[in-house]
C-alpha cells in the first residue's frame, strides 16, 4: 500500500495530525458508513508510524463517535449524526448538504398572520403582519427538524415567490441583496409532544433539542425569528473552543 504523504508538523502529535486525515476520509465519504476501514497494520504501512500511534488516533474517534470497534470483526465507521457549529451562522440545508447528504422540505404552513405578538415583537414590526413558515426538514429522506421561521413583510413577499419545499431561505435573501450579518441563538432540550413526535416519525416524550435563532442583516435591523425542533438522536451541536 502507498504510503500517505504528509508533512509532520512539530507543534502537534502524531497522532493527531493522522486523526486529523482519518476524520477527512469519514466527512468526505472516503470512508463509508457500517464499512470496516483499514486494519492497524495497514494504516501502520500507510502512514509508515507505530502500532501505538496508530492505536491513539483511532481510540479518539471511537470516544468521538466516529468510528465503533466491532468484537471479532475490526473497526467501521459509524452512521453520523447532522451537527450544528455554534461558531458559524448556516441554514440547516448547508449543515446537511456539508455531511454529503440530500435536503428536502415538506411545508405544513405558510401564511402571513398579525396576531402573532411575540414574533413580531421580536422581529420589532409593530403590529404589521409577519410571515410564518412551518416545516419539517429532512436529511436522506429521515425527518429530521421541526422548522417554525417567522419574517417581516417585505422579505415574507419574496420568499412567497418561491416553492417552500426546496426553498433554501439564506440564498434566495442573497440573491435579493439581504445578508445575515449575526444571530443570537439559544439552545435548549426539550421533549416531544405526541403531533411533534407523529410528523418526525419518532415517539412522544423524546428527547429533542430546541434552537431559537434571531437573525440580523447588515442593518442591525431583525429579518428572521427562527424556532427549529431536532430530534435528538439525529442531530447534534459542535462547539469548538480555544484557550
Amino acid at each position: 500500500m502507498q504510503k500517505h504523504k504528509f508533512e509532520p508538523n512539530k507543534d502537534s502529535a502524531l497522532y493527531l495530525q493522522i486523526k486529523d486525515i482519518l476524520i477527512e476520509r469519514i466527512r468526505s465519504g472516503v470512508w463509508k458508513e457500517h464499512v470496516l476501514i483499514p486494519t492497524e497494520k495497514e494504516l501502520m504501512d500507510e502512514f509508515n508510524v507505530s502500532r501505538t500511534t496508530i492505536r491513539e488516533a483511532i481510540s479518539i474517534l471511537v470516544q468521538t463517535g466516529l468510528l465503533e470497534k466491532k468484537q471479532g470483526k475490526g473497526t467501521i465507521v459509524k452512521p453520523q449524526k447532522l451537527a450544528g457549529n455554534l461558531g458559524r451562522l448556516t441554514g440547516f440545508a448547508e449543515e446537511v448538504i456539508e455531511m454529503g447528504q440530500v435536503i428536502f422540505s415538506k411545508v405544513l404552513r405558510a401564511e402571513f398572520r398579525s396576531d402573532l405578538y411575540h414574533e413580531q415583537s421580536m422581529l420589532n414590526v409593530g403590529d404589521e403582519e409577519i410571515l410564518l413558515i412551518e416545516r419539517i426538514r429532512f436529511a436522506d429522506s429521515v425527518p429530521v427538524a421541526l422548522e417554525r421561521t417567522c419574517w417581516p413583510k417585505e422579505i415574507g413577499q419574496i420568499l412567497m415567490k418561491y416553492d417552500l419545499n426546496e426553498a433554501r431561505y439564506y440564498d434566495i435573501l442573497e440573491k435579493h441583496n439581504y445578508y445575515l450579518n449575526e444571530a443570537s441563538e439559544s439552545i435548549t432540550a426539550i421533549n416531544a409532544t405526541i403531533i411533534e413526535a407523529d410528523l418526525l416519525s419518532s415517539r412522544p416524550g423524546e428527547a429533542m433539542l430546541q434552537m431559537t435563532r434571531l437573525s440580523y442583516g447588515l442593518n442591525k435591523k431583525p429579518i428572521e425569528y427562527t424556532i427549529t425542533k431536532y430530534r435528538s438522536d439525529q442531530y447534534q451541536y459542535d462547539i469548538q473552543l480555544k484557550r
